[in-house]
């Protein structure tokens, strides 16, 4: 196993340059993720998460057999989908979740009819549900660069708006916030975070990108504003020690990534300040204390042997 400076110095390495970018890559996805997510745990969207994760997929086929941009296909594959389940829940005779349901699986299982016609589909599968370092190129930098700060000034322009329909649509309508419109934006943010990862991360791990950075920071503050900062370091520090350990330990990249954001899931479940195990424990013990104290002393003998009372 390699140590973490001789990781440092393979980064900069000419003859690794695809090292560096999939280091840039997984951190400007994470970045994004990050923020994006927030609004996912926020509104408790993690199976919309996972569905675009679906969706995206007929996309990334159809870019790759007719050799364009991954990123450019799997937008507008995702964004298509957004459209239609957003169309299709504003009846209230079916919820949303069964509207997602319905339609991200039927358009993953058409990227994998779609990817199926490519000679040596398999290897290309495996790319798309696991992620490549090695095919991270200079072109994907820029894109996921250019896209990704697009995306962060939508999502700072809106975030008043997009933050009042995920804690209550009808306040929203009755303050006459265009709410269809608003969904569609949030529906797109995530479809984007979702394509700009796919390359690294794949396509079967990217909602740990989008989701576990944001739950580890809303178990750390109790804010918005704070949290749209904790996750994005969360999930670049993860996406750092992941993309080490991969290389250190040959590694799948996507499942490295994954596991050191878990854990660090996991820490802030046990130890976070105020709303971690050992914090609630603590919180539940000094309860319990002070009641004890407040009680009254029914029913306790006093020196004569007789029972006292209030």
């Amino acid at each position: 196993m390699i140590s973490p400076l001789e990781f440092l110095q393979d980064l900069t390495d000419p003859d690794l340059a695809f090292l560096r970018k999939a280091v840039l890559v997984a951190v400007m996805s994470s970045v994004v993720c990050g923020v994006v997510g927030c609004h996912v745990v926020l509104r408790g969207m993690a199976f919309m998460g996972d569905a675009v994760a679906h969706a995206v997929f007929p996309g990334l086929a159809v870019a790759f057999l007719l050799q364009g941009s991954l990123v450019v296909g799997g937008v507008v594959a995702g964004v298509v989908t957004a459209v239609l389940v957003a169309l299709f829940s504003q009846g209230r005779r079916l919820r949303e979740d069964t509207v997602i349901g319905v339609f991200f699986v039927a358009a993953f299982a058409l990227g994998i009819v779609i990817v199926s016609r490519a000679p040596g589909y398999t290897g290309t599968l495996e790319q798309f549900l696991f992620g490549s370092v090695a095919g991270v190129v200079d072109e994907d930098l820029y894109v996921v660069g250019a896209v990704g700060s697009g995306l962060l000034l939508v999502a700072l322009l809106l975030h008043k708006e997009i933050v009042a329909v995920s804690l209550d649509r009808e306040m929203a309508r009755s303050a006459r916030l265009p709410v269809l419109a608003l969904d569609l934006v949030l529906y797109v943010m995530v479809t984007v975070a979702v394509v700009i990862s796919v390359q690294t991360i794949g396509n079967v791990l990217v909602l740990a990108l989008l989701i576990t950075p944001a739950a580890t920071a809303r178990l750390l503050t109790d804010r918005l504003g704070p949290m749209m900062l904790v996750a994005p370091l969360v999930g670049s520090a993860s996406a750092v020690v992941g993309v080490y350990l991969s290389w250190a330990l040959d590694l799948p990249t996507g499942g490295a990534i994954v596991l050191v954001a878990t854990v660090a899931f996991l820490v802030a479940w046990c130890l976070a300040p105020r709303h971690g195990l050992v914090a609630r424990g603590r919180g539940a013990s000094a309860g319990r204390r002070d009641v004890e104290q407040d009680q009254p002393f029914v029913g306790v003998p006093g020196r004569s042997g007789a029972v006292t009372g209030p």
